[in-house]
């Protein structure tokens, strides 16, 4: 024991105990797919296990648990989880064999949900399969482990129990932005979806454990809070008094909070964007000017056909609105080409739209089936070669509008949350009121900080810019 000899006896019980420490600690390797929610859950994950001794690492090959925290909105994305399983395996053997040490693999997530059954038999080494609701019971599935048996733990119940209410606080800080989940689940039942199949119908989180978690986090440095859900903005949380709070008041609320500088939320819906969380928009100067708000097609008769329950036009006179109460706010949103039965003038119209709109930034893909979903069984399927020429065009005209967003903000002092180092030495990065990653000369000591930055070269994905002084000189 080397700690010994550097202390001798004065130091001996802080080594004993600081050895003793050591060796309770194992490590967990978490790897995050999909979703803002998924890093989320991750992070609480993190927490649960804490108490039994569990430290996160970023190695796998060292970890003495391995989660995987899915996602199953992509096509492919189960097998993508076996073949990961796959090498984990291989780990796990190796560990056993070349170290007598016992590794656990967990899957969690929604593809845990969905094919809990299937992954214990494609993949039998896999100790846990636990649900996206279900995941505040790891420290108790971990007890009941038994390496003898290799018994094996399904949890995907949709518990009465809400798991928010059994969650512990938070380990570790998050950093000076961080996630907060308010709402989970979907009513909506888009028919390209699984998230009502996988995480359930919505349920909102009461204002008092949200104002409680928010305090948490900005006390231990966070500065600013995305607001997350599946369709975050049908948030109807309950208050102390019985009443139900929108989204729209749970921001005014959570704005009055001190020290949080920043707040943002997504993903919403277009029609529970209602006319107080519009407001919000133009009367808390916390809330960014910035809002992912998918359409998903600009055709009428995709909407329809996807059951999104509104129109373009609808979709459209949101953003009127809130660009009336905030000229300069960013638009993002979410398309999905070659949805069953998308005629060519059906995608034309979704390029018209994309065209009025002028998007800062925007996610695009190409419709992929999804086993149990309304629309994986639809008659007219789009081939894959005519979505991949969609694909294309759409994205096309998405950067193009990314990047003349950026162009246009160059010039302009806007503060920005350093959250890190940034690529190249002496560079710091964080993100712009408008979600840009900006990179900029700085110094590891402003990290937490909101900085005046001057904005000066467009790229892409990312602007460069320059720290002002307070009187706004260079």
């Amino acid at each position: 024991m080397t700690i010994f000899a550097s202390r001798r006896y004065k130091g001996l019980g802080f080594a004993l105990l600081k050895c003793d420490i050591e060796l309770l600690t194992k490590k967990l390797f978490i790897k995050t797919y999909g979703c803002q929610m998924n890093v989320y859950d991750s992070d609480r994950m993190t927490d649960v296990l804490a108490p039994l001794g569990y430290a996160p690492t970023d190695m796998a090959d060292s970890a003495d648990m391995v989660i995987l925290n899915t996602c199953h909105i992509r096509e492919k994305a189960s097998e993508k989880v076996f073949s990961e399983l796959g090498r984990l395996r291989q780990l796990k053997e190796r560990a056993a064999d070349q170290q007598g040490r016992q590794v656990t693999i967990a899957v969690a997530g929604c593809v845990a949900q969905a094919e809990g059954e299937e992954i214990i038999r494609r993949a039998p080494w896999v100790d846990i399969v636990v649900g996206p609701q279900t995941y505040h019971r790891l420290s108790e599935l971990v007890g009941k482990i038994d390496p003898a048996s290799r018994n094996r733990i399904i949890d995907t119940d949709f518990p009465e129990e809400v798991k928010f209410d059994f969650l512990p606080g938070e380990h570790a800080p998050r950093g000076p932005a961080a996630f907060l989940s308010v709402q989970e689940g979907c009513d909506k039942f888009c028919a390209f979806c699984v998230v009502p199949y996988t995480r359930g119908t919505e349920f909102s989180r009461p204002v008092k454990t949200v104002l409680e978690e928010a305090k948490r986090l900005v006390a231990s440095g966070t500065r600013e809070l995305t607001l997350l859900g599946q369709n975050v903005n049908a948030y109807h949380g309950k208050q102390e008094s019985g009443k139900d709070w929108n989204l729209g008041r749970l921001i005014r609320a959570l704005a009055e909070v001190d020290g949080l500088e920043r707040i943002r939320y997504t993903t919403s819906h277009p029609l529970d964007m209602d006319d107080e969380l519009i407001a919000v928009h133009g009367d808390v100067p916390q809330l960014m000017p910035y809002l992912h708000l998918p359409i998903q097609s600009g055709s009428n008769h995709v909407l329809q056909e996807m059951n999104r329950r509104h129109t373009s036009d609808v979709y459209l006179a949101v953003i009127d609105k809130l660009r009336a109460i905030r000229p300069d706010i960013a638009m993002s949103g979410d398309f999905i080409v070659g949805f069953p039965g998308e005629s060519d003038a059906d995608f034309a119209e979704t390029l018209a739209l994309v065209s009025k709109v002028g998007y800062a930034s925007a996610y695009s893909f190409k419709y992929s089936p999804r086993p149990g979903t309304p629309a994986a069984t639809a008659e007219i399927q789009v081939p894959e070669s005519v979505k991949s020429e969609r694909l294309e065009s759409l994205q096309q005209l998405l950067n193009a509008q990314q990047f003349a967003f950026n162009k246009g903000t160059e010039g302009k002092i806007v503060d920005i949350l350093v959250e890190r180092a940034g690529g190249r030495d002496g560079q710091m990065a964080g993100r712009s009121p408008y979600m840009q990653a900006v990179n900029f000369i700085g110094n590891p000591e402003q990290i937490g900080q909101i900085v005046p930055c001057r904005l000066s070269e467009a790229r892409q994905n990312s602007m460069t810019g320059d720290i002002v002084n307070l009187k706004g000189a260079a």
